[in-house]
């Protein structure tokens, strides 16, 4: 009998943000903060994504333009907020364009 792979929220999150990215992005950092108001909880998400190469590069450009609208399906988790704070591209050596998004999740039951 093999033990059953329990994925946290931001196992999901980050999932749902390399599906957004068609495939393309390499997740290289994600912090998480606890986050509270007096009617909600949840957590503050930073990730840093990179997207390498032609292709790559264009699917991040896409990523920038779908993700503050994107309807995400986290069980859950409802998508208070997600914006991209920073953008770095770099075109030589090879193309390459670095991402970080800022993601606020509440609990939702």
């Amino acid at each position: 009998m093999s033990a059953r792979i329990r994925r946290t929220t931001a196992d999901r999150l980050r999932a749902a943000l390399r599906d957004l990215a068609r495939g393309h992005a390499q997740i290289t950092a994600h912090s998480e903060t606890a986050w509270a108001s007096a009617t909600f909880s949840g957590g503050r998400h930073r990730i840093h994504l990179v997207f390498e190469g032609a292709e790559a590069m264009e699917a991040g450009e896409s990523f920038i333009a779908l993700l503050p609208e994107h309807e995400f399906a986290i069980a859950g988790q409802l998508v208070a907020d997600a914006t991209v704070v920073e953008v770095d591209h770099r075109l030589l050596p090879e193309p390459r364009l670095a991402v970080v998004a800022e993601l606020l999740l509440l609990e939702h039951s």
